[in-house]
């Protein structure tokens, strides 16, 4: 008997389709499962995200470390106080020998000294301020003497006490009960939530022209780092912007997402160059103004380690591939100090087409591995611009180190809509805290008095 033609069989054909449908459901499930495994090393999910975090390896070789001080490792001391910081001094000496009780005599020895830092019982000071009142028979009015505009402007808190809630509210990310109880119980003094309140919107108000200042120094800026992060005020969707210059940090509140906080912003003559990572808005800014952009090679290498442990082994392949011309590169840029500059430009610039081609050549036909190469293929450029650009860094890890600590205030105080600036200035570039208690201190209690001082001199009691 002859053998049924290929194809003739319609058993035959109906478990080839269901043969196929079966692949390419299982590929959509791999596919899914994939992006469900995402955590912070493999994309540009936080860490907090991750559910399960594996736990670190044990050191080949060795034990497990003691906790403490390790051995071969140097003692570390506090230095003692400078004479010009201590308060008070208690000497103590002996009148008799404690041995034998006989008669002693000072010795040159140095003595030995044990250096305190206390609180006080009542660490703040109240003061009252008296406008006194003056008759004027001439005018036949009673005229009441100016308190001086910083100590109106201050009012029932002074600058330096109003600077201690600032700094708590905003760096320490306390919550108003926890700032009044902190104040009860240590300074001695109760102020209602309420007025903690009004106290954080006053220290707002006073840094407002600063804020626009330096929000209009922003557009002048060679280099930025840019990044965002969602919140709720009131159930309504709101983002903080981050801007990261070389010596200040600028952080803006807006309704939106997109290229237009951008725009208004940096405006669309920005001439700088601006570190981001791979967002829509970031693209569209770029493209629509034309402006020079450094995408982050961070951002870049979780999505290639999430190729790279793609169950699809097309995208294993590809992604490895485009991940060792990475590693490659950054090895360069961890050697730099080894080699001289003109070697280090030439062979960074070498090694950051050699990476621009590796992307888009032998691309395996899957969704996942075109969309990286399409990305080359349009925004390559955009990827080792800091090779030709001195300054500008390749990651945009200056913005996300910013934003972290405005995170962290929103997951521990769920705070509402509050406006922050900080300024600094740092020798490497990278931006510092100027002494942000100081800075608040003087925003608070500064401005010019109504009237000369010397008509409205306080009378001591």
């Amino acid at each position: 008997m002859d053998d049924p033609q290929p194809g003739g069989c319609p058993r035959c054909a109906e478990l080839e389709k269901k043969i196929a449908e079966l692949t390419a459901r299982l590929e959509k499930l791999e596919a899914e499962l994939a992006r469900a495994k995402k955590n912070s090393s493999t994309s540009s999910k936080p860490p907090s995200s991750d559910i399960v975090k594996p736990p670190k390896p044990a050191p080949k070789g060795k034990g497990k470390r003691k906790q403490g001080a390790q051995p071969g490792h140097p003692r570390h001391q506090r230095p003692p106080f400078s004479l010009d910081e201590i308060d008070k001094t208690w000497e103590y000496s002996w009148t008799a020998c404690p041995d034998c009780g006989g008669h002693v005599e000072v010795s040159d020895e140095l003595p030995r000294i044990i250096q305190q830092v206390e609180i006080i019982p009542r660490p703040i000071e109240i003061s009252e301020h008296r406008g006194m009142a003056c008759y004027c028979p001439h005018c036949k009015k009673t005229h009441f003497a100016p308190i001086d505009e910083p100590v109106v402007r201050a009012g029932l808190v002074g600058p330096r006490l109003s600077t201690l809630v600032a700094y708590l509210k905003g760096v320490c990310h306390c919550s108003f009960s926890t700032i009044r109880k902190f104040l009860r119980d240590v300074a001695c003094v109760t102020i209602s939530r309420g007025q903690l309140a009004k106290l954080i919107a006053k220290v707002s108000g006073s840094m407002k022209e600063t804020y626009e200042l330096l929000l209009g120094i922003l557009p002048d800026e060679s280099f930025l780092n840019v990044d965002e992060t969602g919140h709720k005020d009131c159930g309504k969707r709101m983002w903080t912007w981050c801007f990261r210059a070389p010596l200040f940090t600028m952080f803006k509140i807006a309704p939106s997402r997109g290229s237009e906080v951008l725009i208004e912003v940096l405006g669309r003559e920005f001439d700088g160059v601006l570190g981001c990572d791979y967002f829509s808005a970031y693209r569209k800014y770029m493209g629509d103004c034309g402006v020079l952009v450094q995408f982050c090679l961070a951002h870049l290498i979780r999505d290639l380690k999430f190729l790279a442990e793609h169950p699809n082994p097309k995208n294993q392949s590809y992604g490895r591939r485009v991940l060792e011309a990475v590693r490659t590169l950054f090895d360069v840029i961890h050697r730099r100090d080894l080699m001289k500059p003109q070697t280090f430009a030439a062979t960074l610039e070498l090694l950051g087409k050699a990476l621009c081609r590796t992307a888009v050549k032998g691309v395996p036909s899957t969704s996942e591995a075109a969309n990286l190469a399409r990305r080359f293929k349009k925004h390559g450029a955009s990827y080792i611009r800091f090779i030709t650009t001195p300054g500008i860094e390749p990651t945009n890890n200056l913005a996300e180190q910013a934003i972290r600590f405005v995170v962290i205030d929103r997951h521990i105080t769920k705070a509402r809509e509050v406006k922050l600036a900080s300024a600094g200035s740092s020798g490497s570039g990278r931006s510092s805290p100027l002494a942000p208690s100081k800075v608040a201190r003087f925003l608070i209690s500064s401005s010019k008095p109504s009237v000369p001082a010397s008509m409205a001199n306080p009378l001591p009691q």
